[in-house]
């Protein structure tokens, strides 16, 4: 429905609000309403566009909630389906449309507006081509604002992905076959504090396993790498030689221990657990603070990172030769799609392939349970999977099996009952 006519016995206002609307909003108010403008003869006052179901075929786009898509284009920044369905798995976009990683389209005017429109938040970086992006213009009201507030406010208070760079490392800290092998070769030593969410499992005085410092009194880690025995395990933070502590190494007791109710010891299937930390007496931390531990970021979307992107692996399991490292190793790897064919029906829902495919970099046993960290365009770290397993370690063809822990977002804001465990889950 169009109206472009004005009644002649209607007291028109000089002047009307214009007010710009993507289609999925609930109210006005979700919509950007910019400074009164005046109204001439040939104004518009108002325009609503209602789908009316088409009969027959559909011989054109059809949208996920079953609309037929005549007149609009996919993957041109506008959504028009009204559930943004054509604007998803988008190869390339057209006109100006801005393309986000995980293969969605968006406007032009999104760009730099100070809202991640895009998962990794690339579509507020400087552009590569050097243009520079339209200004935005005045407006009346801009709901926009009051999330960037929200968002601001909330974000203050959940502090992950980001190490601590103002700490700086001082040198006393360095004075005081077909079966599944859990699987750094290829990697580098790390700095005493580089890898500040690393963590390492000790079971009976003996490390076997890493895990992933989650923010709170929460540790992320494999499944195989524990056992419902909270009492048994002891988790050490900014831990750098194996077995010889520094001045930062906190040594944390471990109150409960929640392995995956699908766990599967024989298939590795959902190979995930949290381990939940002693709070300190009269207090709901469970360690002071520490300048050389920062938490990382759990992803809430598995499209927020793709095949062929680069992410590091860090423990300090067996090099080539079978030796244990004794200092904390790190390398890059890369995300690799298709795993199924090269583990076949071993390769399960909730496992993601990474590591290099001519075999010069892959994480070896006693990294089990360590992150696979990814970075995002914002600069934004996430804890992408958890080393799992895989068959012969750093062989060409053969790339590492990671918990794939986007798989479990919910499973594990569930268990720690946080209403965020993101910075941007809001």
């Amino acid at each position: 429905m169009q109206f472009q006519e004005k009644n002649p016995n209607t007291q028109w206002p000089n002047e009307c609000m214009r007010i710009r609307c993507m289609g999925h909003e609930l109210s006005l108010a979700e919509c950007k309403i910019h400074y009164q403008e005046p109204v001439a003869e040939d104004t518009a006052v108002a325009v609503a566009k209602c789908y009316k179901e088409t009969p027959g075929e559909c011989k054109k786009f059809i949208c996920a909630n079953g609309k037929c898509l005549i007149n609009g284009k996919p993957c041109n920044g506008v959504d028009d389906c009204g559930d943004n369905s054509d604007e998803m798995c988008c190869q390339k976009c057209r006109g100006q449309a801005f393309l986000c990683k995980s293969g969605v389209c968006i406007p032009r005017y999104t760009i730099k507006d100070g809202i991640r429109d895009c998962l990794g938040g690339e579509d507020e970086q400087d552009e590569k081509n050097g243009t520079k992006t339209k200004q935005t213009e005045k407006l009346f009201f801009d709901p926009m604002s009051e999330i960037r507030k929200i968002r601001t406010s909330t974000e203050d208070q959940l502090q992950c992905g980001v190490p601590n760079k103002e700490y700086v490392y001082k040198q006393e800290d360095d004075t005081t076959s077909h079966s599944r092998r859990k699987r750094l070769v290829g990697g580098e030593e790390a700095l005493p504090t580089q890898i500040q969410w690393q963590v390492a499992i000790q079971d009976e005085g003996t490390i076997h396993c890493g895990g992933a410092y989650l923010g709170g009194c929460w540790v992320l880690t494999a499944a195989h790498c524990v056992r419902p025995k909270p009492k048994s395990f002891r988790i050490k933070f900014s831990l750098w030689k194996k077995h010889r502590k520094q001045s930062t190494t906190d040594s944390i007791p471990v109150k409960n221990i929640i392995i995956h109710h699908e766990y599967n010891a024989q298939n590795y299937a959902n190979d995930i657990a949290l381990v939940q930390l002693e709070e300190l007496n009269l207090s709901d931390k469970c360690m002071q603070d520490n300048p050389a531990v920062r938490a990382v970021c759990v992803p809430w979307s598995t499209q927020q990172f793709q095949p062929n992107d680069t992410c590091t692996i860090s423990g300090w399991g067996r090099d080539r030769e079978g030796k244990s490292a004794a200092i904390l190793k790190w390398a890059n790897v890369t995300i690799i799609s298709d795993c199924q064919n090269y583990y076949k029906d071993r390769f399960l829902p909730g496992m993601e392939c990474a590591g290099d495919l001519e075999g010069k970099v892959d994480s070896c046993q006693g990294d089990s349970g360590g992150p696979l960290v990814c970075t995002d365009a914002s600069g934004l770290s996430y804890v992408w999977g958890i080393v799992s397993w895989g068959d012969k370690c750093g062989e060409p063809n053969h790339p590492g099996v990671y918990t794939k822990v986007a798989h479990y977002f919910d499973w594990i804001r569930f268990n720690t009952g946080w209403p965020a465990v993101t910075k941007f889950n809001q």
